[in-house]
């Protein structure tokens, strides 16, 4: 039994880290619960660039749990995560993509939660969209988010059609 919940961690915990491409930058966090012993609630802040598309970067806002749980890691946070990407230079796509593809991954709980952060693309108004959500193997999660990426002129560069570099 023991060796099944192990060879069950590893499997989880492994096909989470192997989609995470990047860490996120940490750009500040916020106390909003207090707690006399332990470490506070806090909402988080983070920064990730698209692997694929440069010139997009996304921001996103997670809370993290304090207290004992969370001081040791095993807390399964919640799913409200906010999201907003923005063109942060020349847009340039790097390889195809499908809709949906995974940009970023993260374990939200010891076993089975993890938030994901997907692109798509709007061909018709050659926009990128991103959406954040957390999911569970058995009941899933509502809490989403989406951000709209107008792919605009940089400078002189013309941007490119989102659409062109869809699998098709």
């Amino acid at each position: 039994m023991l060796a099944r919940i192990v060879l069950a961690l590893a499997l989880v915990m492994g096909g989470t880290l192997g989609a995470t491409a990047q860490e996120p930058d940490l750009i500040f966090k916020k106390s909003t619960v207090w707690r006399a012993l332990t470490p506070d609630d806090k909402l988080a802040v983070y920064g990730i660039d698209d692997p694929l598309v440069e010139g997009v970067a996304c921001h996103y806002t997670t809370p993290e749990r304090g207290g004992i749980s969370g001081t040791f890691g095993v807390a399964e946070e919640v799913s409200d995560i906010s999201l907003s990407c923005r063109q942060v230079g020349p847009v340039k796509f790097k390889q195809r993509f499908g809709q949906g593809d995974v940009v970023f991954s993260e374990r939200r709980s010891l076993i089975f939660k993890k938030m994901q952060i997907v692109r798509g693309c709007d061909a018709k108004r050659n926009t990128l969209v991103y959406m954040v959500y957390s999911d569970r193997p058995i009941e899933g999660s509502p809490k989403n988010s989406t951000s709209s990426v107008p792919l605009m002129p940089w400078g002189t560069e013309v941007p490119p059609k989102c659409g062109e570099w869809l699998n098709k």
